[in-house]
C-alpha cells in the first residue's frame, strides 16, 4: 500500500475526523507512512462563513504527541495544504519557512474571491469559461509561488464541482494553459500530486486527469506525490490499489514523499 500524503482532520474546517481516527484507519489499511495536511487558506472569503485556518503551534504539539504514541505502528509526518493567493505571496513564503513542515501542498481553492466548491462560482457563465478561469488562476499562482510549495495539489479541482463535472472536460480543451503550469513545475523541480478524491467523489479518474500526469512526465516531470484528500477515515487510501497500473501507463516508475521538505523516492 502506498503512503497517504494528503488528508485532513478536525484541524480543517471541513473535517470532523480526529487525527487519531485517521491514523488508526491508516494503520488498519496497511498504510506505512501518513502526512496530515490540514487546510491553511488565509483570508478565506467571509461570505462562506468558514475559517480555513488552524493554530499551527497547537497542530505541531498534537502531531508530536501522536508521532510518539504511534511510532511502532506507522510513521507520521507533518504537512499543510496551503491555499495559494496572489496577494499573499510574501506572507505565504514566510509562513512555510517559519514552521518545520515535512511537506507543503500548494493548492488553489479561490478564484476572484469565489470557491468552485460552491455553486456561485459557476453562476452567470459557461462551465468551460469557469474552468478556464480556474486554470488561469493556477498558472498565475504557480508563477508567483513555485518556491513556497513542494507539490501542486489537485490541479483540476474545479472539475469536481462543475454543473456537469467532467462530462465535457478534457486535458486537450485546456492544453494551452495546463502545459504552461506543468512547464513551471518541471523547470523548478516541483512535484505534481495524484489525488484520488476524484475517484471517491465519482469522477472515475484522479485529480488531475491521467492525461495531465502523462503530459507532466513527457515534459520531464519526475515527482508524483500521492494523496487521498480524505476528510473522513473511510476515504484514507481510497483507490490506491488502482494507481500502479494507471501511473505506470502514464510513464511513472516511482512516487515521491517529502520528509523535511526533501524528496524521497519509492518504487510503484
Amino acid at each position: 500500500m502506498y503512503s497517504d500524503f494528503h488528508l485532513h482532520t478536525d484541524f480543517s474546517a471541513d473535517s470532523q475526523a480526529s487525527p487519531e481516527s485517521q491514523i488508526r484507519q491508516a494503520i488498519t489499511s496497511g498504510i506505512p507512512r501518513l502526512c496530515i495536511t490540514d487546510h491553511q487558506d488565509f483570508d478565506y472569503p467571509k461570505q462562506y462563513n468558514e475559517d480555513f485556518t488552524f493554530p499551527t503551534n497547537i497542530y505541531f504539539t498534537k502531531l508530536s504527541s501522536l508521532k510518539e504514541e504511534y511510532e511502532k505502528k506507522i510513521q507520521i509526518f507533518t504537512g499543510v495544504e496551503l491555499g495559494l493567493r496572489v496577494h499573499l505571496q510574501s506572507f505565504l513564503k514566510e509562513y512555510t519557512e517559519s514552521w518545520p513542515f515535512d511537506f507543503v501542498i500548494g493548492s488553489v481553492h479561490l478564484v476572484g474571491g469565489r470557491d468552485p466548491y460552491y455553486p456561485d462560482y459557476f453562476e452567470g457563465r459557461s462551465e468551460e469559461a469557469a474552468y478556464r478561469e480556474y486554470f488561469e488562476c493556477i498558472l498565475e499562482n504557480v508563477e508567483l509561488h513555485w518556491d513556497t510549495f513542494d507539490s501542486l495539489g489537485h490541479l483540476d479541482y474545479a472539475v469536481r464541482y462543475g454543473p456537469n463535472q467532467n462530462k465535457y472536460y478534457s486535458y486537450e480543451k485546456y492544453r494551452d494553459i495546463i502545459d504552461e503550469i506543468l512547464k513551471i513545475l518541471v523547470n523548478h523541480g516541483k512535484a505534481l500530486e495524484c489525488n484520488t478524491s476524484g475517484l471517491s467523489c465519482g469522477l472515475g479518474h484522479t485529480n488531475p486527469h491521467p492525461d495531465i500526469i502523462k503530459r507532466f512526465v513527457q515534459l520531464g516531470g519526475e515527482m508524483i506525490t500521492i494523496g487521498s484528500d480524505a476528510h473522513k477515515p473511510a476515504n484514507i487510501g481510497f483507490g490506491f490499489h488502482t494507481l500502479k497500473d494507471m501511473l505506470a501507463g502514464c510513464g511513472v516508475s516511482h512516487y515521491t514523499e517529502f520528509h523535511r521538505r526533501r524528496p524521497v523516492f519509492y518504487p510503484l
